[in-house]
């Protein structure tokens, strides 16, 4: 059985002020690995593929760009954008186990498409890395992407200065995170899904003792909200942000150019 990461007394505190934040991340997803795809499409009814899709089109993908997707998890957005027309599409991840499930899903996604179709996938490289210190040189992406793991970097302001530096003049980098609703009301059922019965039923789903899905409404509740966030994504040297609202505001994306020369 799973070993307990997040205590109730700690989350009862902001957890990305606790210095060993990126460990118990890092465990936390080791944890819950196998059933995080399961618990994502039943507890987001099915919508997170949706966004996931939201995010590619906000990444305007042109035939040849090089794609790299920070925090990719077991893949799902890397593989979307593995059929976008990009050259190159690199995974990085700090948590090995979620790396092999992408890699399995990859290899799986590849053998299912029709031979004659097959040129028009790339098969992306996973990689074991940390956002705040991307074994990349400068300048050589067009498109950096982050979904639902902002917030889960030690030094969130530290990784988007990393995705300004790897870009290229013209790129585009692309957030997708939960946010609160601004809706009153939307904003109480939001909390009562996601505090009261999304922890119970995802623990279950998942067999977990972690604390994984109580630190997820934790975090988000503690995190940056999309103003402060368009703030740090200019502050970090992107020279125009435009965000976008999805399911009543419980996820917006946040895109930010890169000026050209």
């Amino acid at each position: 059985m799973p070993k307990a990461v997040w205590q109730p007394q700690e989350l009862a505190q902001d957890p990305h002020a606790r210095s060993d934040k990126a460990a118990k991340v890092r465990d936390m997803f080791a944890s819950i690995a196998g059933a995080y795809d399961l618990n994502n499409r039943v507890h987001s009814f099915g919508l997170d593929q949706r966004w996931r899709r939201a995010a590619v089109r906000l990444a305007e993908v042109q035939t040849g760009e090089a794609v790299v997707d920070v925090a990719c998890g077991t893949g799902d957005l890397t593989e979307l954008f593995a059929t976008s027309g990009a050259a190159s599409v690199i995974g990085i991840d700090f948590t090995a186990p979620m790396l092999d499930i992408a890699r399995v899903k990859s290899s799986s996604n590849l053998a299912k498409e029709p031979a004659p179709r097959r040129g028009a996938r790339v098969s992306p490289v996973y990689r074991e890395g940390d956002a705040m210190a991307l074994d990349l040189p400068n300048a050589c992406a067009d498109v950096v992407t982050i979904a639902f793991g902002l917030r889960n970097v030690s030094e969130p302001t530290k990784a988007l200065s990393e995705f300004r530096r790897i870009l290229r003049p013209g790129g585009r980098l692309v957030v997708l995170e939960f946010d609160e609703p601004r809706n009153g009301l939307i904003r109480a059922m939001n909390r009562l899904y996601t505090h009261q019965i999304m922890p119970w039923t995802a623990s279950l789903l998942a067999r977990d003792r972690s604390g994984a899905y109580r630190y997820l409404p934790r975090s988000v509740e503690t995190f940056l909200d999309r103003d402060r966030l368009r703030t740090a994504v200019l502050d970090a040297g992107f020279a125009e942000v435009d965000q976008k609202e999805l399911t009543f505001g419980t996820c917006v994306l946040t895109r930010g150019r890169v000026a050209r020369d």
